[in-house]
């Protein structure tokens, strides 16, 4: 028999019974699809965790103060101490200590209420530079940033981010309108365009940017010390070279060693590496549980080639008086399986495809379709087919003609 001829009798086998085909697709389909969405997951939020990292800046490092130790001797965590200041932000910024550095904006950060009229909002207040919004990649969808020369006058003036306009200003444009601040009004001469960054503690896009001196004199802070220094190389292929630049010229300008290095730098790809590990795990284990699925569709795979065998024993019987050798027999079987695996592999995919590009508007998370993780689902579903196959295969082809045909 033909390879066609296999294949056209195997497809007639499948189709005698849909029902029961049907329900022996529903694991792999179930399989299949988990695996495809599940890729899908965690390949969107790697893209998003990725998105979210790029809008902080491009090829940007970010330094941060040490540790603090109490008087009863408690320590602080990172960020908790005052060991950054203007001083080193200003040093950071000298093209002779650092030349692979393009920009520099110290930055202090406190959270307070802003008022407008009879509304109060909550919000993050930093205190910055006019580098702050080139270092930070952030455009403005309306009005200016604040110039050197307001830093220098502590000018009462703020460019506020788009959610805290949304809270504050119902959403109208508060170019030139003011907001109250420790019972100074600032006039609001541009808001930003939104970012979508956000973390833990913190959304990039509900905040009030006010010149550092101003945030000085609002905090009543005497001293020059900075809650973190945002530092922009030239390039990402300066980085590295930046890194070290930092980092050297900090432990000179602190007078310490490197074990004792009272700041910490992070860079993107720390960032990012730290985001994605919970993404890896978590997808990792959807994968496990869709491998599960996709176990038990293999084993309905081979349980209804067994009851198939065992429903066309004199079939197979009759075949073999008739000369048809065990490798015949064994084919047909297995490419019965194949068709079996391979339609619950196409069916899954698409069902994990039109589930990629429904669920981000239902969930709003992002679900990457990958070509990869589909010709692999294929594949695997094919060799589920084939693998579970080969048992009752050979059982078929291990059926001997006079047993066959004297079986009812």
């Amino acid at each position: 028999m033909s390879w066609v001829e296999t294949l056209r009798t195997a497809a007639f086998a499948v189709l005698a019974h849909r029902l029961r085909s049907l329900l022996t697709l529903l694991g792999i389909v179930i399989g299949i699809s988990s695996v495809v969405l599940t890729v899908g997951f965690g390949l969107g939020a790697q893209d998003k965790v990725r998105s979210q990292i790029d809008s902080l800046g491009s090829n940007l490092l970010i330094v941060s103060p040490g540790s603090s130790t109490g008087s009863g001797g408690v320590r602080g965590g990172f960020g908790s101490s005052t060991t950054l200041t203007l001083a080193d932000a200003e040093a950071l910024a000298d093209a002779d200590v650092a030349p692979d550095i393009a920009a520099v904006a110290p930055a202090t950060s406190t959270s307070t209420s802003l008022t407008n009229g009879t509304t109060n909002w909550t919000s993050k207040v930093v205190g910055t530079t006019v580098s702050w919004q080139d270092v930070r990649a952030r455009k403005l969808s309306s009005g200016r940033f604040f110039t050197q020369d307001e830093i220098d006058r502590a000018a009462d003036v703020a460019v506020l981010g788009p959610d805290t306009v949304d809270e504050l200003f119902n959403g109208r444009d508060p170019v030139g309108e003011t907001v109250t601040v420790n019972g100074t009004a600032l006039t609001v001469i541009g808001v930003l365009d939104v970012s979508g960054a956000s973390s833990d503690d913190a959304n990039e896009d509900d905040l009030a940017v006010v010149p550092i001196t101003t945030a000085q004199r609002l905090s009543g802070a005497t001293s020059t010390a900075v809650a973190s220094i945002y530092v922009e190389a030239r390039s990402a292929e300066t980085l590295s070279a930046a890194y070290q630049e930092v980092n050297a010229a900090l432990l000179t300008a602190h007078d310490v060693s490197a074990s004792e290095a009272d700041f910490s730098i992070a860079t993107q790809d720390a960032l990012l590496d730290t985001a994605n590990s919970t993404n890896r795990t978590m997808t990792i284990l959807l994968a496990g549980v869709a491998a599960i699925s996709l176990l038990v569709g293999g084993i309905g795979v081979m349980n209804i080639m067994l009851v198939s065998v065992t429903e066309r024993v004199r079939e197979i019987g009759l075949r073999k008086a008739l000369g048809a050798t065990p490798s015949a027999i064994r084919r047909q079987f297995l490419i019965e399986a194949s068709l079996l695996g391979i339609t619950g592999g196409v069916i899954g995919s698409a069902v994990g495809v039109v589930g990629a590009l429904v669920l981000p508007s239902m969930i709003d998370q992002p679900v990457s379709i990958s070509a990869v993780a589909i010709v692999a689902a294929l594949a695997v579903a094919l060799g589920l087919g084939v693998g579970f196959g080969v048992y009752p295969a050979d059982r078929a082809a291990r059926l001997t003609p006079i047993d066959a045909l004297r079986s009812e």
